[in-house]
């Protein structure tokens, strides 16, 4: 008998993988998680039915979250994660030897535990010194630490349950207001197919907060249509002013130095959107 996970992406598309093993299946205190091994794309974290990462295409997604944003801060050491309990995120921001501390506040901390366990070529630098991992609300961390980090992070599930307060007015004032005098986030904000309008009144909220504003994509094949976005918000610093010639070549399948500015290149629908 063949097993089949499948995620319903909308109330009418969905995609779908065989499935080989179900690792872990429990409701935590704030969300369902499952970790299950497929044929196609290895072992994969879900959560509440949503697709988080998988061994065979994490490297885009963690790569594009971190990577942009920290080659455009001229000296980004002190940098915050919220969310991103599976480690990916941290594991390339430790690519970069200027970040002194990375701290991950995760507010569930079976993902954290479970992906030590079963992602370990993702989570790999949990553990390194540079990081501290604390099992806390990013909202609250966020309003807790005023004019101290250069670059926050926001590896966030979509708009639902416990992640529902990272997509708001607020909290990008909070963000602002927890970032140094030329500080930058990052947050993932979506796909342009399936969730313009999120994508729109993201994009407008951060834009009357922060001066500089700068949507770019990537393609995950296990995220929603495919096609992902992701928002800067600068106080100073321009994504699109980095010298490309100045960035090194880092151990990378995604990222790469030609690929900085490029990435800001929107299809034009996509453009439309955030105009």
């Amino acid at each position: 008998m063949e097993l089949w996970y499948t995620e319903k992406q909308t109330e009418n598309f969905g995609i779908t993988a065989k499935i080989t093993k179900s690792y872990v299946h429990e409701q935590t205190e704030f969300q369902q998680l499952d970790m299950i091994e497929t044929e196609e794309f290895g072992t994969m974290l879900v959560l509440d039915g949503m697709v988080m990462t998988t061994v065979k295409d994490e490297f885009v997604y963690h790569e594009m979250v971190a990577h942009p944003v920290l080659f455009t801060h001229p000296n980004p050491e002190h940098v915050l994660v919220v969310g991103g309990g599976d480690g990916g995120v941290i594991r390339e921001v430790m690519k970069h030897p200027k970040v002194k501390k990375a701290v991950l506040v995760d507010i569930d901390g079976k993902v954290i535990e479970y992906s030590k366990k079963y992602l370990p070529t993702i989570a790999g630098e949990l553990d390194n010194p540079r990081v501290e991992v604390l099992v806390n609300d990013g909202f609250m961390h966020i309003h807790d630490h005023k004019n101290t980090y250069d670059v926050i992070m926001v590896d966030s599930t979509e708009p639902v349950g416990p992640a529902a307060n990272l997509f708001t007015r607020g909290f990008y004032q909070g963000i602002y207001e927890a970032l140094k005098e030329d500080g930058i986030f990052v947050a993932q904000t979506d796909n342009p197919w399936f969730k313009a309008d999120l994508i729109q009144s993201v994009n407008r909220d951060v834009k009357e907060v922060f001066p500089i504003v700068r949507v770019y994509g990537a393609n995950i094949p296990t995220y929603p249509s495919g096609l992902w976005t992701f928002t800067m918000g600068s106080k100073k610093h321009d994504p699109l002013q980095v010298d490309e010639s100045s960035i090194p070549e880092l151990d990378t399948k995604y990222y790469s130095p030609r690929l900085h500015k490029a990435a800001f290149i929107l299809p034009k629908f996509v453009e439309d959107l955030v105009k």
